[in-house]
C-alpha cells in the first residue's frame, strides 16, 4: 500500500511540474512555422522512445520545460540556484519552438528530476541523444563527464552521484563556437545566406533515463547475409560474469528462429526462408533479445532488422550498384534536415514521418541525407518504408571563409561514431565522406578507416570531389541537368547531385535568393523535371549510371529549389507526374543512337576562332570559315580531361560540317544534344538555334533540341553545327554532339 502511495505522490509532483512548466513556456514566431509545430506541447515533446533498435521496457523522457541562461566564458563559475531564463528541451536555442531564438555560444541548462519508486536498486543511465557541441554534465552538482561531438549519442550511468532524496538535479553545461571551430558542423553557420543555414547550438535530441542492471547489453551489431540466409549478431554487454543470450526472430509475432549463445560473441543465426527487405517490400523481422544468467534474465531488449545486401557488381562492362544481388537504379532527393521552427529538430515525430513519407509518395527509393546526422528515429522511418539511405558525414569548414584548420582527430573521431551508432540500419546502404572538397583531408586512410568497420556497406570517398580513386563510387555533381562521370571501370557511377530547380510559391518562402535556375509556373517546373529524369533514363541505360540525387527535398531558408516548401505546406510539383518521371528513371530504358559523336573518346575536327566573328550570321549554313584555325575538340583548360586543344579566352566561336544519310525515316522530335559546357552557351544548326545553356555542368549532359533546329536538319545531306561559348571564371570546356532516343536498341 505505501509503494502504491509513494507511486501516486511522485505522480501528481510530476503533473504539477509540468504544469508550471507549461505555463513558463511560449513559442517564439519564425518566418515560418510548419502546421506540425502547433502539435508540440511542453508536457509531452517528442514523446516516442528515442532508439528503435534497442528498446526496453522502462524509461523516462526529460524532454520538456528547462532553466537555461547563457554562459559567460569558459572559466566562469558553476551557477547556484534557479537559472534566469527557460527553454524547451531539445530545440536548439536558435529555433523558435525554443521560445528563445536567441544565438548563444555557451549555455547552461538545468532541470528536476524524481525517479520512480520501481526503479529502486537499479543502475540509472542519462542518454543524450544529441548535443551540440562540446558539453559537460553534472548531476546534483557534480560533474560526472563530458563530451565532445554535434551528432552522435552519449550516456552516463549516474547512479553514483544521486541523491537519497526524491529530487535529482541536472545541469548542462554547453560551449559551441560553430564557424570559429575546425569540427564538424554541416551547413551550419553563424551567417546564414545561399547554401549556408542558422546554426543549432546546446541540446536538440531528447533527453532520458533509462533503468538496467548492473549487468546489461550495452549494444548490438547486426549484419545480415542473404546469400547464407543468417543474421549475424554480437551482443555486447556491460559486466565481468559470463552470460548468455536468448534470442527470437519473428516474422510480425511469429517466432521463426529461437537461439541461445553466448554474450560478447560473434553468433551466426539461421533465418529460415527469409524475407528480402527493399524499397518495394520493406520487410523488417522483429527481433527479442534477453540476457541471461544461470537461468536468471537480467536484460531484455527488442530490435528490428532487415535482410538485405548491398555491392558492386560487374554489369555490361560497368561496376554498378547491386541491391540484393540485382542492379537497381538509385534515385532520392538531397536531403538537408532542417526546419523553420525547430532547425536541427524536427517539431514531432509525425514531421519526420510526412517528411520520408512524401519522399515515397514521389516515386523515390533513396535518399541521401545531406552533411547532416539524424535522430534514429529518422532513419527507423527510412528502414519502416523502404527508402535507402546514403549517409553523409557532416564536413566541418563548409563554404565559408576564414575558417580555422580543420580538426582531423576529431573529424575522425566522429566519422567513427557515426558509423558505430548506425551501422544496424538496413536502411543505410553508403557512407559519404566528404563533399564538394569542404574541409577535405587525408581521404584515403579514412576510406579505409570506414572500409574497416562497415565491411558491409559501400564507401562514397567524397560527393562531387575531390577523387581520389578510392572507395566504391565515382561521383560527380552537374547542375542544373544532370550528367554520367566517365567510365573508370572500377568504381559505379553517380550524379550525386543535380536539379536543383527553384520555383517560389507565395506567402511560403523563408527568403528570396537566385538559384540554379527560377520557373515561373509548375508547368514549366514539371516538364523540366520530367526532363532531367529522361536524361537519368538515358545515362543509365547508355553510360553505366548507377544513381543520381535531385537537389533537394524542401527549400531551405532562402533556397528555394526543393519539391516542398521549407514550411512542408505544399508540395510544389504534381505528385503522379514526378512520381512517373521518377519510374521511368528507375524502371525504364532509353536507348542512344549516336547521330554526330561527341569528342568524349575520339576527338573530332572542329574550325574555331577566339575572335569576335565580324559577320552576325556566323552560325550561318554559308558563312565563310575558310580564315579560321581547325583543331580537335573538346577545347577547354589544359589537363582537363578530354582537352585536346587549349582555350583559356573568355570565349570561342566553333563550326564543323557533317553529313548524315538515309536518315529520312528518323522521327525528328527524337534528335537532342549530347553537349558539356563551361560556361554558357549557344548552340546553332544550319543557321537555326538549337539551345541556349546557361551555366556549366560537369559532364556530357543531354539537351533537348528546339523543334526547328530539329526540322532544320538535312537528314539526307551536309549539315553545320555552330557553338558560341563564354567562359566566367574556373574550368572551362566545351564539345558536342547529336544522338537519337529510342526505347530499344537500335542495329
Amino acid at each position: 500500500m505505501n509503494k502504491i502511495k509513494n507511486i501516486l505522490t511522485i505522480a501528481i509532483i510530476g503533473l504539477i511540474l509540468q504544469g508550471a512548466q507549461a505555463q513558463s513556456w511560449t513559442p517564439k514566431k519564425a518566418t515560418l512555422m510548419t502546421r506540425f509545430s502547433k502539435n508540440v506541447h511542453p508536457d509531452n515533446v517528442l514523446p516516442e522512445y528515442p532508439r528503435p533498435q534497442m528498446v526496453r521496457k522502462d524509461w523516462l523522457n526529460l524532454n520538456g520545460v528547462w532553466q537555461f541562461q547563457p554562459g559567460i566564458n569558459a572559466d566562469e563559475a558553476f551557477p547556484k540556484g534557479k537559472l534566469a531564463r527557460t527553454i524547451l528541451v531539445p530545440f536548439p536555442v536558435e529555433s523558435a519552438l525554443s521560445g528563445v531564438m536567441e544565438h548563444h555560444e555557451r549555455l547552461w541548462y538545468r532541470r528536476t528530476f524524481n525517479l520512480p519508486a520501481s526503479w529502486k536498486g537499479k543502475e540509472v543511465l542519462l542518454h543524450f541523444g544529441a548535443v551540440d557541441f562540446e558539453s559537460e554534465v553534472f548531476i546534483n552538482g557534480k560533474s560526472i563527464g563530458s563530451h565532445k561531438g554535434g551528432y552522435d549519442p552519449f550516456s552516463f550511468n549516474i547512479t553514483p552521484y544521486l541523491n537519497t532524496d526524491e529530487a535529482q538535479t541536472i545541469t548542462v553545461k554547453v560551449y559551441d563556437p560553430t564557424d570559429k571551430g575546425g569540427f564538424p558542423r554541416g551547413k551550419q553557420s553563424l551567417h546564414p545566406g545561399g547554401i549556408m543555414y542558422t546554426s543549432t547550438t546546446g541540446i536538440w535530441q531528447t533527453v532520458w533515463l533509462e533503468p538496467v542492471a548492473k549487468n546489461n547489453i550495452k549494444s548490438i551489431r547486426m549484419v545480415p547475409d542473404i546469400d547464407k540466409s543468417v543474421l549475424n549478431l554480437t551482443v555486447n554487454t556491460n559486466g565481468s560474469q559470463a552470460t548468455s543470450v536468448e534470442i527470437k526472430i519473428k516474422d510480425g509475432n511469429k517466432t521463426v528462429k529461437s537461439f541461445t549463445g553466448n554474450a560478447n560473441e560473434a553468433l551466426s543465426i539461421p533465418v529460415p526462408n527469409e524475407k528480402l527487405w527493399s524499397p518495394s517490400h520493406p520487410f523488417l523481422y522483429n527481433l527479442e533479445i534477453s540476457l541471461e544468467k544461470n537461468g536468471q534474465q537480467l536484460d531484455k531488449i527488442n530490435s528490428y532488422f532487415g535482410m538485405r545486401k548491398i555491392a558492386l557488381a560487374d554489369d555490361h562492362g560497368f561496376k554498378k550498384l547491386y541491391l540484393n544481388n540485382k542492379f537497381l537504379f538509385e534515385l532520392g532527393p538531397l536531403d538537408q534536415g532542417f526546419w523553420p521552427d525547430g532547425i536541427y529538430t524536427a517539431p514531432t515525430d509525425a514531421a519526420i514521418k510526412n517528411d520520408l513519407s512524401t519522399i515515397k509518395k514521389l516515386g523515390f527509393n533513396m535518399i541521401r541525407k545531406h552533411i547532416k546526422v539524424e535522430p534514429y528515429r529518422w532513419y527507423y522511418w527510412a528502414d519502416k518504408m523502404g527508402l535507402l539511405v546514403w549517409q553523409d558525414m557532416p564536413s566541418a569548414n563548409s563554404y565559408t571563409s576564414h575558417t580555422p584548420p580543420v580538426d582531423k582527430a576529431e573529424f575522425k573521431s566522429e566519422l567513427e561514431r557515426m558509423v558505430k551508432t548506425h551501422w544496424n540500419a538496413p536502411s543505410i546502404v553508403m557512407w559519404v565522406i566528404f563533399n564538394e572538397s569542404q574541409g577535405q583531408h587525408d581521404t584515403k586512410e579514412l576510406v579505409q578507416m570506414v572500409k574497416n568497420l562497415d565491411s558491409s556497406r559501400l564507401v562514397n570517398q567524397a560527393s562531387g570531389g575531390s577523387h581520389f580513386g578510392v572507395g566504391d563510387v565515382f561521383d560527380i555533381h552537374s547542375y542544373p541537368p544532370p550528367a554520367a562521370p566517365a567510365n573508370n571501370h572500377f568504381q559505379a557511377l553517380a550524379c550525386g547531385e543535380y536539379g536543383g530547380i527553384g520555383y517560389v510559391v507565395p506567402n511560403h518562402i523563408w527568403k528570396k535568393a537566385p538559384t540554379y535556375i527560377m520557373m515561373k509556373n509548375v508547368k514549366d517546373y514539371t516538364n523540366l523535371y520530367s526532363e532531367f529524369a529522361r536524361d537519368l533514363e538515358i545515362f543509365k541505360t547508355n553510360d553505366g549510371l548507377s544513381a543520381a540525387v535531385y537537389t533537394e527535398t524542401t527549400d531551405v531558408e532562402s533556397e528555394l529549389n526543393g519539391l516542398m516548401t521549407y514550411d512542408r505546406a505544399v508540395i510544389k510539383v504534381p505528385v503522379d507526374k514526378i512520381r512517373k518521371s521518377n519510374y521511368d528513371a528507375i524502371h525504364q530504358d532509353l536507348y542512344l543512337t549516336t547521330i554526330l559523336p561527341t569528342s568524349e573518346g575520339s576527338g573530332r575536327s572542329w574550325q574555331y576562332t577566339l575572335d569576335k566573328p565580324n559577320a552576325e550570321e556566323w552560325y550561318s549554313e554559308n558563312f565563310d570559315a575558310s580564315n579560321w584555325k581547325t583543331s580537335l575538340a573538346g577545347f577547354g583548360t589544359h589537363g582537363e580531361k578530354n582537352v585536346k586543344t587549349d582555350w583559356t579566352t573568355h570565349d570561342i566561336w566553333l563550326r564543323q560540317s557533317f553529313s548524315l544519310n538515309d536518315l529520312s525515316k528518323v522521327n525528328r522530335k527524337n534528335l537532342i544534344l549530347n553537349i558539356y559546357h563551361d560556361d554558357a552557351c549557344t548552340v546553332y544548326i544550319n543557321g537555326v538555334k538549337a539551345a541556349e545553356l546557361s551555366g556549366a555542368n560537369a559532364g556530357y549532359t543531354i539537351t533537348s533540341m528546339s523543334e526547328a533546329a530539329q526540322n532544320a536538319l538535312h537528314l539526307n545531306g551536309k549539315n553545320i553545327i555552330a557553338i558560341h561559348c563564354h567562359q566566367d571564371g574556373g574550368g572551362q570546356y566545351i564539345d558536342a554532339g547529336i544522338s537519337l532516343i529510342s526505347n530499344s536498341k537500335q542495329n
